[in-house]
């Protein structure tokens, strides 16, 4: 994606909610009604918040929540639309790309059930905590359907047979088996779940920016290598990180006995 300069200055999101703090960068889906089923508008307002992300500094976590009691329901089948002033980008039409890369830590914070394409959200995210009464599936099975883009992240984090006997029958697995089969990262009671979230998005905010979405950049791309690939192609990238500024100033922060200052 080659889009730079981007702002959020003058813009209405409608299907989103955009908040910043502390180097945190929310995305609130806002489609109660909807269970925050997926539209266009939705789509391109989350593809636009994460170019927007990818290219500020000082932005170093992104959290994708979502009000309302479903967290989301995947595709908006109904093809209900309205009129949105944010600007379309080029390539960016799916925001399991999107997140994958940014090449930043994403939270996905889940207060409700996830269903259909909406685990493209939590499958490709680098993390997911859901309270313990939220539900997972892909029911596309009963209607004649098949998970097919959801694949390509499901696998890369369930198990191969539990995640073909998900997708397979379409029933529920709750949160405690989906954090088991590795879906999410941690099921917490639902009074815990905003400062989980907070702090662990305040925790990864706080670490080396430039080197983490450097590393989260090695980590994706090494994805698709075969081993014998991927190791020489790490190895360069050790050299690499040794000569950038975080790498300098978290040494001599270290040496000189002193908290790193990332903002230098």
């Amino acid at each position: 994606m080659t889009n730079k300069n981007l702002s959020l200055d003058g813009l209405i999101f409608q299907a989103t909610k955009i908040g910043i703090s502390d180097n945190i960068l929310t995305i609130t889906l806002n489609r109660p009604e909807k269970k925050n089923a997926i539209n266009n508008i939705m789509m391109n307002e989350v593809n636009f918040a994460l170019a927007y992300a990818k290219q500020q500094r000082d932005i170093r976590v992104v959290v994708i929540a979502a009000e309302g009691d479903i967290f989301c329901a995947g595709a908006d089948l109904t093809r209900a639309e309205s009129k949105s002033n944010i600007p379309k980008l080029e390539d960016s039409d799916d925001i399991s790309l999107s997140i994958r890369h940014l090449y930043k830590p994403v939270i996905c914070k889940i207060q409700g059930s996830v269903l259909a394409g909406a685990l493209l959200m939590v499958a490709n995210a680098t993390h997911a905590i859901a309270v313990k009464d939220a539900k997972f599936s892909a029911p596309e099975i009963k209607r004649g359907l098949w998970p097919f883009m959801v694949m390509a992240g499901l696998f890369r984090v369930m198990p191969r047979r539990a995640g073909l006997d998900f997708i397979m029958r379409g029933n529920y697995i709750d949160s405690q088996k989906a954090e088991e089969w590795g879906l999410i990262n941690q099921s917490v009671p639902r009074n815990e779940l905003d400062k989980v979230v907070y702090d662990l998005a305040s925790e990864l905010a706080g670490l080396a920016p430039g080197t983490m979405q450097f590393g989260l950049e090695a980590y994706e791309k090494q994805d698709g290598m075969i081993f014998d690939e991927a190791l020489p192609y790490l190895k360069k990238q050790i050299a690499v990180c040794f000569e950038g500024d975080d790498a300098k100033e978290g040494i001599t922060a270290f040496l000189e006995k002193r908290e790193p200052d990332w903002d230098k």
